[in-house]
């Protein structure tokens, strides 16, 4: 333990691993954790161990106990019926494991909390951190350890990245992970932490809060039991990196519903929404607004400045982010008289000197790259929403690359709105590899922004907001 809290270094880093369970059987959890490990290219120790198996075990020789394998075990992965698992967790004890993850379900989730306070016992006794049960596990991209039981083929993996996310709920993780891959933003480590019987939220937000690789953290939970640790954690962590928050069970349906999956006590959703908003976490009330508010704080740098510049090749489409804006807390900029002159020397006679400024459906990307050099220099201007319609003649990839460039500067926030099919989606996926944010819609993008603005409000309040801050980018 680090401090009051654990240290998950051995679980997300580890130079050894045995898999309690694995099988030749690929309809096995152990099976699968095992393949996936060894599909992942993890080049620690492998050690399967089964109490039936003699001989090999996917081309590893197999133990039938812990206890067996005589060197050092940083992590032990358990998959076995849940009646055997004190046994198993007891031989870790012994065996001297660094930590262990219980990914066998069948706890407290489902009324069984007496064997689920042995686990407790056992993990107090030889002072081991244990992540679950009833969980997924970790997976951290760059020291490639994967213990979710999801075969490969299923399940889209993101690019290395800085975004940590953590789950109570194992199906949300998974789905979550899977989307993230499809919103084109990096991943540093993926927590799925179940009915949280030793290690919980407390330890896992202190953890990621100090993870140097971790640069935005993304938190589901159904319920924290250690409130008053979970505050003094806060605290801190917010005051290092933005955590987006999304919590399951704000209704009497969803509270009971919480309850009987990971047996946890959702409580007041009126609480926890007063200390996520007095603590600076980022609320997210969908899977979609988590997602974007994540890709936003990874890419963009801070601002505490609300005036924000709309482009568009669509005035339709701009009209609706003027009203985004409204409706998010957020101001149009007004275009000084400078940069009026600049845009009046590139700009068409139809283009009015305006915000929200439509260029025209035949703008093309010089009109784009001019709008966007002036306003990432006009003082009146604090971020940029510009609004591609791929669908309009003068919009294709040069225009794409237009917003590259000046998306990758990092000097004032951009976000891109963009909606639209097949042809859309191929443009979007390279600006959003390049860093630049894309969005569906005006309103998700202005709502990002105003989270954007929120954070960066509260991190100003707290003395933490530096030039560093300002210019953090996306490394890819």
């Amino acid at each position: 333990m680090a401090g009051k809290y654990y240290n998950l270094d051995n679980m997300l880093k580890p130079k050894s691993v045995a898999i309690i369970g694995a099988s030749q059987s690929p309809g096995k959890v152990g099976h699968i954790i095992m393949q996936n490990y060894l599909n992942v290219g993890y080049d620690g120790e492998l050690y399967p161990v089964n109490v039936g198996a003699e001989g090999l075990i996917l081309g590893k020789k197999s133990y039938k106990s812990v206890l067996d394998i005589k060197k050092p075990l940083d992590l032990a992965v358990i998959a076995i019926p849940a009646k055997f698992v004190p046994q198993a967790l007891e031989e870790c004890g012994k065996a001297k494991v660094k930590s262990v993850i219980i990914v066998s379900s069948g706890f407290s989730e489902v009324g069984d909390s007496g064997l689920q306070e042995q686990i407790v016992s056992i993990a107090k006794k030889y002072s081991l951190p244990v992540l679950g049960p009833n969980c997924l596990g970790v997976m951290d991209l760059r020291s490639r350890v994967d213990t979710m039981f999801l075969p490969t083929f299923k399940i889209d993996k993101p690019s290395i990245g800085g975004v940590s996310f953590a789950s109570q709920s194992g199906a949300v993780g998974s789905t979550v992970l899977d989307m993230i891959s499809h919103e084109n933003f990096g991943l540093s480590k993926f927590i799925s932490y179940g009915n949280a019987a030793v290690v919980d939220e407390v330890d896992i937000l202190n953890y990621l809060g100090h993870d140097p690789d971790t640069k935005v953290i993304i938190f589901y939970i159904e319920g924290v039991r250690r409130g008053k640790e979970f505050v003094e954690v806060a605290k801190e962590v917010t005051r290092l990196k933005p955590v987006i928050m999304i919590k399951g069970g704000i209704t009497p349906a969803g509270s009971s519903a919480a309850h009987s999956h990971t047996a946890s006590l959702a409580g007041s959703y009126a609480a926890y929404e007063a200390v996520f908003e007095q603590y600076g976490f980022i609320q997210a009330k969908s899977l979609d607004d988590m997602l974007y508010f994540a890709k936003i704080f990874e890419t963009q740098p801070l601002s505490t400045k609300k005036r924000i510049a709309i482009i568009t090749n669509g005035g339709g489409v701009g009209v609706l982010a003027a009203d985004s804006l409204y409706l998010n807390g957020l101001q149009m900029a007004e275009i000084s008289d400078d940069a009026k002159k600049e845009l009046r020397k590139v700009m068409p006679p139809i283009v009015n000197m305006s915000m929200p400024m439509d260029m025209a459906g035949d703008a093309d990307d010089k009109r784009f790259g001019a709008a966007m050099e002036v306003f990432s220099k006009d003082p009146n201007v604090d971020a940029l929403m510009v609004i591609s319609l791929f669908q309009t003649p003068g919009a294709d990839s040069r225009v794409a690359a237009m917003i590259i460039k000046y998306g990758s500067e990092g000097k004032k926030p951009i976000v891109v709105v963009s909606p639209g099919g097949n042809y859309a989606e191929v443009h979007n996926n390279m600006m959003e590899s390049s860093g630049v944010p894309v969005y569906p819609s005006p309103e998700d993008a202005a709502k990002a922004l105003a989270a954007l603005v929120k954070y960066s409000e509260y991190r100003e309040r707290m003395g933490s907001l530096n030039a560093e801050d300002k210019n953090i980018k996306k490394s890819k």
